[in-house]
């Protein structure tokens, strides 16, 4: 391709992405060193808005309450993404109609989701899943209030919403594992879990690795799904880091501009931190490939 052919249809890609990324994420950079105020310049004030970020106690029980939940909900994902895809991918003539089912979920809005999702454990709209609860254990359970009970109930909404991705990629992935292989492997003796563990896993480390990082991705960012599911986030401890963002630049009249903008710079090398192993992972792969 030449480079004139190249420029006329890469340039206007590369122009939204610069207009869209680069240009937000370097004033970014520049407010997190900055005092910011909604219509006023900002000043530059160096690292105090680092310093007060790491110095708010708000701020360590969101990093703690994100990368807890971000670990968690990765791995449920990987396993039960896994399981899902086995069993839809042994369907012939249902597998359409499965898979359409099985993506709900994903395709609704994230907050109409949450929304929908807390419903099933808030009395005020029936609360199903309270109701039994509390039938057969007797226990009466603060899905909304209570620290550790919401941390469950935003879980299992997340993990809801983000396994039809997981299960599809997967689904995608299992379509490359050579039947020959899988036939010599069996022929060997080999169990069905170690036919798994040995044959079919490896055989799709890449697609497993690129779930991992676009999963982990999703949950560090984790925000709209609170406002239903967590309407007392930040008295329980269960504030996620955008909605930290959130709530200290523009939540009650916030307009610490400056001290969001830092926060977000560490939210996104948060971010790297935790998809260096899979981006390691997937990168060697891509080279043994």
């Amino acid at each position: 391709m030449r480079r004139r052919e190249f420029a006329v249809l890469a340039g206007p890609s590369i122009l939204v992405m610069v207009g869209l990324l680069v240009l937000p994420l370097v004033r970014t950079i520049e407010w997190s060193f900055q005092k910011v105020d909604y219509g006023s310049p900002g000043s530059f004030v160096g690292l105090d808005n680092y310093q007060e970020a790491f110095s708010d106690p708000r701020f360590g029980k969101a990093v703690i309450f994100t990368v807890i939940l971000t670990l968690i909900v990765t791995a449920v994902l990987l396993v039960a993404g896994y399981v899902l895809a086995v069993l839809v991918n042994g369907l012939h003539r249902a597998k359409p109609y499965v898979l359409g089912l099985l993506l709900v979920p994903y395709v609704i809005p994230q907050i109409v989701g949450a929304t929908m999702f807390s419903w099933l454990f808030n009395p005020n709209y029936g609360g199903v899943l309270s109701y039994l609860i509390e039938k057969l254990t007797g226990a009466h359970i603060l899905w909304m209030s209570e620290t550790w009970p919401n941390r469950v109930v935003v879980s299992l909404d997340v993990i809801w919403a983000m396994l039809p991705f997981a299960m599809l990629i997967i689904v995608a992935g299992l379509q490359g594992v050579s039947d020959e292989m899988i036939e010599a492997a069996r022929i060997d003796g080999a169990s069905t879990l170690r036919l798994h563990l040995s044959v079919i896993v490896p055989s799709i480390r890449g697609v497993l690795g690129f779930v991992a990082l676009i999963s982990i991705m999703d949950v560090v960012r984790t925000f709209d799904a609170l406002v239903p599911l967590s309407p007392q986030a930040v008295q329980i401890g269960n504030e996620s880091i955008m909605l930290y963002i959130y709530n200290v630049a523009f939540q009650n009249g916030g307009q610490n501009l400056g001290l969001g903008s830092a926060i977000d710079v560490l939210l996104i090398l948060l971010i790297v931190v935790l998809l260096l192993p899979f981006i390691r992972g997937v990168a060697k792969e891509t080279r043994a490939g």
